[in-house]
Formats: C-alpha cells, sequence, structure tokens
C-alpha cells in the first residue's frame, strides 16, 4: 500500500489516509455567513475521498477578515452555518476541520479576481485594520494599521477564544490556528512588522508572546482529545532565512509544550520583497528539518500536488500529511486519480457508490 493512502491518527481523530485538503478562501460569503456555495463546495471535496478537509480562513472578528466575502465565526449565526458545514464533511467520510484567523493589516482588502488591493476605510466594504505596530504591508496593501493596545491584544485573543468553542459546537474535529502568510500571528513574531517596545515586541520572548497566548488560551477551551495545529510561517526568504528558521524552530518547540499537535510549514509573507524559490515541493527539506528538530508531526501545502512527488515526501519523512489544495479544485476525485497513478488496487473503494460504480466501470473500459 502507498504511504499516501496508509491511515493518520492524531489524538483520537484517524484520517482515512494522509490525503488533506488545506484551507482555500472562496471569498464568497456575506456577513462572514456561509451559503448554498460553501455547502456543496465543501461536500463535493470531501466526497472525492481526501482523509481531512480544513474550511478556508474563518475570521474570528470582522475586522478579521481579508476581505468583504471571507467567512466568519464570530456570532452563533454563523456557527449554525458551519455546523451544516462540518457534517457534511464528516457524512462524506472526512474529518472536518477548520481554519481560524485575523489578517491584521492584510485585512479590509478586495477579491483576488477584484483586484487583491485594500479598499479605502471610507469606501463600502473597507475598514480600518490593526496590526502590532503601524506599519503598513505596501506593495497592493498600501493602508497603514493600527497600532494594537493592551486592550486590543487582550480583545483579539478573547475572539479566537470564542471562535475556537463555536467551531467546536459546530462539530468540527480538527483545528488550526492561522497564524502564516502575513497576518496577524505572523506579524506579531516577525520584525519585519512588530517594532513595539512593550512586552509584545522586541526581542524572541516579546515576538512570540501572542502567539504563544493565543495557543494556550484556545487550547483550554478546544477538546484535549482533538487536534489543535497551526499553520505557521516558519521561513521569509528575505536574506536571514538561518536565525528566521532557527527561531521559528524554537517557537515551534514551544508552541508543542503548550499543547500544539501538528504544525502546517508555510512561508511568512510578511514582506512583499522577498526571492521564494517557488518549485516542486520546494518546502519539503524544510518542513523535514521542523519535523525533526521540534519533535511535531507536520505538513504542507506548497506544490506537494504530484501523486509521487506526494508519496515520496511522506517515504522521505518530510511530511506526515499531504495537502493538496488546487488540483483538488482541479479535480474534486484527485484521490481516486492519484490511486490509479500510485497503482493502489480498487481505490473507489472511497467514493460514494453512484460515482464509484460508473468511475470503475469507465476505468475498466478504456
Amino acid at each position: 500500500m502507498a504511504e499516501l493512502f496508509t491511515p493518520f491518527t492524531l489524538k483520537d481523530v484517524t484520517l482515512r489516509n494522509r490525503i488533506a485538503v488545506p484551507p482555500m478562501c472562496q471569498y464568497s460569503a456575506v456577513d462572514g455567513l456561509t451559503n448554498d456555495w460553501h455547502e456543496v463546495h465543501y461536500a463535493g471535496i470531501a466526497r472525492g475521498g481526501a482523509g481531512l478537509v480544513i474550511v478556508e480562513a474563518t475570521a474570528v472578528s470582522p475586522e478579521g477578515r481579508i476581505t468583504p466575502g471571507c467567512t466568519g465565526l464570530w456570532n452563533d449565526q454563523q456557527k449554525e452555518g458551519m455546523a451544516r458545514i462540518a457534517a457534511a464533511i464528516k457524512k462524506a467520510g472526512a474529518v472536518p476541520g477548520i481554519q481560524i484567523a485575523h489578517a491584521g493589516r492584510k485585512a479590509s482588502a478586495n477579491r483576488p479576481w477584484e483586484g487583491d488591493d485594500h479598499i479605502p476605510s471610507d469606501q463600502p466594504g473597507g475598514w480600518d485594520t490593526i496590526a502590532p505596530s503601524a506599519i503598513a504591508f505596501g506593495a497592493n496593501l498600501p493602508k497603514v494599521p493600527k497600532e494594537m493596545t493592551l486592550d486590543d491584544i487582550a480583545r483579539v485573543k478573547a475572539d479566537f477564544v470564542a471562535a475556537a468553542v463555536r467551531a467546536r459546537d459546530a462539530g468540527f474535529e480538527w483545528l488550526e490556528l492561522h497564524f502564516a502568510h502575513g497576518y496577524l500571528g505572523q506579524s506579531f513574531f516577525s520584525k519585519h512588522s512588530n517594532q513595539r517596545t512593550d512586552g509584545y515586541g522586541g526581542d524572541f520572548a516579546g515576538r512570540s508572546r501572542f502567539l504563544l497566548e493565543t495557543l494556550e488560551a484556545v487550547r483550554e477551551v478546544w477538546p484535549k482529545n482533538l487536534p489543535l495545529t497551526a499553520r505557521f510561517g516558519v521561513i521569509e526568504y528575505d536574506g536571514n532565512d538561518q536565525q528566521t528558521l532557527d527561531e521559528s524552530i524554537e517557537l515551534v518547540r514551544m508552541m508543542r509544550a503548550r499543547g500544539l499537535d501538528m504544525l502546517s510549514v508555510s512561508v511568512g509573507f510578511t514582506i512583499p520583497d522577498t526571492s521564494i524559490p517557488w518549485g516542486p515541493a520546494f518546502l519539503g527539506p524544510v518542513a523535514k528539518r521542523v519535523r525533526e528538530e521540534a519533535g511535531l508531526p507536520v505538513a504542507s501545502a506548497w506544490g506537494f500536488d504530484g501523486p509521487h512527488l506526494a508519496e515520496r515526501s511522506l517515504a522521505d519523512g518530510q511530511l506526515d500529511l499531504v495537502m493538496v489544495g488546487r488540483a483538488h479544485l482541479a479535480d474534486p476525485h484527485y484521490p481516486l486519480q492519484a490511486a490509479k497513478e500510485l497503482g493502489v488496487e480498487r481505490p473507489t473503494w472511497v467514493l460514494p457508490a453512484p460515482y464509484a460504480h460508473w468511475l470503475e466501470r469507465y476505468q475498466m473500459q478504456k
């Protein structure tokens, strides 16, 4: 049996295989509420056979949305919609997961296909943003955020906790904290975006504090038998890669000690001027180092879509789970195609009978 199709157990949760669908923003919500689009989208992908389906970056507050079209979990009406999605994912045989997030200074943006740029605060759909320091991201996101007060920090941590409780009550069994991609958590950790002089900035301990305190607070309310994970940019590709990676691994060790169960390894994206070596599985060696030195299971979502490449990343000890995003948008039955490429017999077992019968029959006739 290919490694990609072996079960994976974390806490009391067992995935039917090691294929996971990472959070992929749909930008199709209104006031944070899911709708028919989300319900059909997530149910369809889950029916395709992935072991884990993580719902898109879901804001813990209105100000935390990336765009006006982002989903939210800051009220109970949103929780009701998310409960339907979690149930549909589970009914299809996948584990339902969700990522909760705050976009920080990258919030208040247009949808990617509408410009992917900041919406001025005085225009419809725009609002004021917050961040550790009053430093703009730059490029297409020039809005200068308000520097967060201690009260702001306490409020946002409480928002993460409240969203985690709603995710729990909605039936999700896997929670991911979004501490990557230049959003709020990553902004606290990065020297590029955090120039505070109080206890939430400055040295490594200060820049780590918001992430660790938020993790600890969420761990208190998230069931101990269910996975609590995070997506975190461990490297920036800004010329200081070794120092950033060393600090990131130390922070991940501290997260593990405070109850983190798994890390999704990503890039920081804290500044626009970087030299990212884009290519198939380019983060594989980085993820392996995090896995070995931090002593934590890891996943990653950049360029592992090819089935043989995904299989090799598992066999070589780079990853424990393979996050496959855009390939699932192109083909929700990606696991079926991956199984065929890897020579796994009767791969249609993961599909519902109305699909499995016809797809298997067609394959036999080819």
